[in-house]
């Protein structure tokens, strides 16, 4: 089959041998394949990736000197089945799979490990269990998407954000833009999203944002609508109005009411804000602008050693969350989120190569105001996007 093989930041396209499915894989025939951002990183930074993942307990990740194939958002068809499969589908079948396969009891990274060649090839092996269908005629361009907005929703969920809530997102690059795509999914009232960048602002809005500022010239918080809580002096008069409501209802044990709010999460809270820059300084910047009892999810992989203050954190009370990947359920949920038309994930797609046109996107790529979803299509001639 033919390949896109990154070796010490170049790419390639070669022939290589026909990959083997092993016991409970499946090999599928790659329809389409996303671009991802940690492609990017892994292109140039492997070494440091790897070193970060050995720390957290997973030491397959590539090396820069490596000869790796990429590729961990996409879709396909059934080929083969290996052994001890259930063989649950008919070949030719239309699927997505999460990007991870097993191999001699260990769990390997597709398309980020030499031990599970990804998709910027014309086949690749996919573990049965984690293999889906393709439902409602859905298209192997937006079916390929599952994976990145699979992100974006586990992000969605990790910030708890509700029907009616403000929601900000910082950066509007492709998980950015996944992210606001999945906040008017579940009913955000007010999404407001901030970028640099005039392409990924017009994005922006197109995927649903409600507000969107340009740094340069305003605050994103400027842009929110008005609040009750804007500052500490905001909490410390909203604990006095209600401490005098409450004492002025004879015999009622007060304190009861504010252990029910607190079990019942009722108290008053801030907005919801998206990290989704992955650039030293940025969380820093939302603790110090954001009001009192904000959530911050961040999404935004830095790679790089960060700073920020954190008695200004502790003062205003911010939960600082981290969201990183999905679980199989949230893939499946996106996955019908898509099919079933709830979710658009069309805009994010800008662009579209064949195997021997991945170097040239990656290039684009580097210019965050041409691109946001480049994706490859094996069998296509396309040089550039």
């Amino acid at each position: 089959m033919r390949a896109a093989v990154v070796t010490n930041t170049e790419f390639t396209v070669e022939d290589l041998p026909t990959p083997v499915p092993g016991p409970g894989q499946i090999l599928i025939d790659v329809t389409r394949c996303g671009i991802c951002g940690s492609d990017l990183h892994a292109r140039t930074h492997a070494d440091a990736m790897a070193d970060l993942a050995a720390a957290t307990g997973y030491d397959r990740f590539m090396r820069t000197s490596q000869s790796v194939v990429l590729g961990h958002e996409f879709s396909g068809a059934i080929v083969e089945y290996g052994p001890d499969c259930h063989r649950r589908w008919r070949t030719g079948t239309p699927v997505v799979a999460l990007p991870i396969v097993r191999r001699d009891g260990e769990p390997h990274l597709t398309g980020l490990s030499t031990a599970a060649p990804g998709a910027y090839a014309e086949q690749v092996v996919v573990q049965e269990s984690m293999t889906m269908p393709i439902p409602n005629g859905l298209s192997a361009e937006h079916a390929a998407l599952t994976e990145p907005m699979a992100v974006a929703w586990h992000a969605v969920r990790r910030g708890q954000v509700g029907k009616g809530q403000t929601a900000f997102v910082i950066g509007c690059g492709p998980i950015g833009l996944a992210v606001i795509t999945m906040l008017k999914a579940v009913g955000a009232r007010t999404v407001i999203a901030s970028d640099f960048s005039p392409r990924r602002r017009e994005l922006a809005t197109v995927c649903g944002a409600d507000i969107v500022v340009d740094p340069a010239d305003g605050s994103p918080w400027d842009a929110a609508p008005k609040r009750r809580i804007n500052g500490v002096t905001d909490i410390l008069g909203l604990g006095f109005d209600t401490m005098e409501t409450l004492r002025g209802i004879p015999k009622l044990p007060w304190w009861y009411a504010f252990r029910l709010a607190g079990k019942l999460d009722a108290g008053p809270k801030g907005p919801v804000v998206f990290e989704c820059v992955g650039v030293p300084g940025v969380i820093d910047q939302i603790i110090t602008a954001a009001p009192p009892l904000t959530r911050v999810v961040v999404v935004g992989v830095c790679m790089e050693t960060d700073r920020f203050q954190p008695a200004m954190a502790v003062n205003k009370e911010i939960d600082l969350r981290f969201a990183f990947g999905y679980d199989p359920g949230e893939f499946r949920d996106t996955l019908h989120l898509i099919a079933d038309g709830k979710v658009n994930p069309t805009p994010l797609i800008t662009g579209t190569v064949g195997l021997d046109g991945v170097g040239n996107a990656f290039a684009a790529l580097a210019d965050p105001g041409a691109h946001a979803k480049i994706l490859i299509d094996p069998t296509g001639r396309a040089l550039t996007p």
